[in-house]
């Protein structure tokens, strides 16, 4: 399991209907994308929910590095950089995945939540504490799906979760949900990936 994410932040004053009608337009395109476990097309907005940005900022959940590879290198990545310029691409290789009790329901919001990991501490015990901090986001009410991954390059730890609910009851960045394409969701792997 593999999660990626790229961030194209907007200027102060950008119409973020031009990104809503975007993905309006395009986002099924990825509903049927061989190796991807989900596509959440996400948006910030200046002022909303805390927000001092304008951005536009997919997060992926890959079941295979064939399906990443074969979006960013085949063509459907380069339509984005022909609209926005060339993003730079956070990968982390996956830690855990857990589906909440909204599993069935359609995501409105997105919660993000970044933190380094510090040096001299255990690296077991540090993965294995992200781990359960995705089975307690999990465990919360409204959501649809948790999640957490690490970049052993910047040594960064990520948890990402799928709300049902426009009000998450978790800390850290909130998206909103324009669509999600889910091709292989249900055959994500559950829990501890090692």
């Amino acid at each position: 399991m593999h999660a990626m994410q790229y961030e194209i932040t907007l200027p102060a004053d950008y119409d973020m209907t031009v990104v809503r009608d975007r993905v309006a337009r395009v986002g099924h395109l990825l509903d049927a994308w061989d190796g991807l476990g989900f596509k959440a097309y996400l948006m910030r907005e200046r002022g909303v929910d805390g927000c001092p940005v304008n951005q536009y900022a997919p997060f992926y959940l890959w079941n295979t590095t064939e399906g990443m590879n074969s979006f960013l290198w085949g063509g459907a990545f380069q339509g984005l950089v022909n609209d926005f310029g060339r993003p730079v691409v956070q990968h982390w290789t996956g830690l855990s995945h857990e589906e909440g009790d909204a599993a069935g329901s359609v995501p409105v919001a997105a919660v993000r939540s970044r933190r380094p990991v510090a040096e001299g501490t255990d690296l077991s015990e540090v993965m294995a504490e992200a781990v359960r901090e995705t089975s307690r986001l999990a465990s919360l009410h409204g959501v649809v799906s948790a999640t957490a991954a690490v970049d052993p390059r910047h040594w960064e730890i990520v948890h990402f979760s799928l709300w049902a609910a426009a009000s998450p009851e978790a800390a850290g960045e909130i998206f909103q949900v324009l669509h999600l394409s889910r091709p292989e969701r249900e055959s994500l792997p559950r829990g501890r990936q090692w």
